[in-house]
């Protein structure tokens, strides 16, 4: 296991302290984070060859790995031609991952509000969904890089429609960023989701949230899972989710992989994110 922090975690900071995704990378070495993983909020790649160049060498300088390259994307598209074109955009991600050394790349598939989900209609666009990821698996494997999906958005977040996903797309390196705060979202107990998804995982976050029943509204800083429970983001380890049973579940599997703090909570993200990779370490230690 080798434990570090998702840049997401320090994204308010980059927003509101002008840190740069290189401070970043400096702050993580200086809290004992193993890696980061990078995903492009308050920095852009695409069109950025040296921060691409000035990244890896700062993780070099520093001593921890570059873990996983995480990006947006949807192949809902309203078009052939549109759908077409993000493939493409994708395949120019899976490029720049490759030029940073990174062997993970973590690629959403859909986004659709949750009055949209039911699996009748997650079942009508499989096969297009499968498709998309198939080609960018195809293409990422000539790097021998791993594509995933991970389990948030609504529309692919319960650990059985991951499974189908990964299962329809049926190539070896397709496999799943293992969320383990997210299946809250759709209501899906996190400990059992992650015994039922580990075996299947290329990268593993954790996250924790407090969780409130529908009928009771917390008011501000709060969002609700798609039966309406109300769920705000936590320092890892202060929050409703039994991390202590999800990561005896994880350290007992075979997975041996990079884990993620993925931070966003409502308090200031560095002190956050600190607590919850202490707070990490030492229930790994514990379980």
């Amino acid at each position: 296991m080798k434990l570090g922090m998702s840049s997401y975690s320090l994204v308010g900071a980059m927003n509101s302290e002008n840190m740069s995704i290189l401070d970043v990378i400096q702050w993580t070495a200086d809290q004992g984070g193993e890696h980061i993983e990078l995903v492009p909020m308050g920095f852009t790649l695409g069109d950025n060859p040296e921060l691409v160049n000035a990244i890896r060498q700062k993780a070099e300088a520093v001593g921890i790995e570059l873990s996983n390259y995480a990006i947006g994307a949807n192949f809902l598209t309203a078009s052939k031609s549109e759908y077409e074109k993000e493939i493409e955009r994708v395949q120019k991600e899976v490029d720049i991952a490759q030029r940073l050394g990174i062997k993970l790349l973590r690629h959403d598939v859909a986004w659709k509000p949750a009055s949209e989900t039911s699996i009748q209609q997650f079942e009508q666009d499989l096969p297009k969904l499968a498709d998309a990821c198939r080609r960018i698996a195809d293409y990422a494997a000539q790097f021998d890089i791993v594509t995933s999906v991970e389990n948030h958005g609504f529309y692919v977040q319960a650990s059985d429609r991951v499974q189908r996903l990964i299962d329809y797309v049926d190539r070896p390196n397709f496999k799943t960023t293992l969320d383990t705060g997210n299946f809250l979202c759709v209501d899906e107990d996190p400990v059992a989701a992650v015994k039922k998804n580990i075996q299947l995982s290329s990268m593993v976050h954790i996250k924790d949230f407090y969780h409130r029943p529908s009928s009771v509204n917390p008011g501000e800083g709060w969002f609700q899972t798609t039966s309406g429970n109300y769920l705000r983001g936590a320092i890892c380890g202060h929050g409703d989710i039994n991390l202590h049973d999800v990561m005896r579940i994880i350290k007992q599997s075979s997975y041996d992989g990079y884990i993620s703090i993925e931070f966003e909570g409502m308090e200031e993200c560095k002190k956050g994110s600190k607590i919850s990779l202490d707070n990490v370490r030492r229930i790994w230690e514990e379980v």
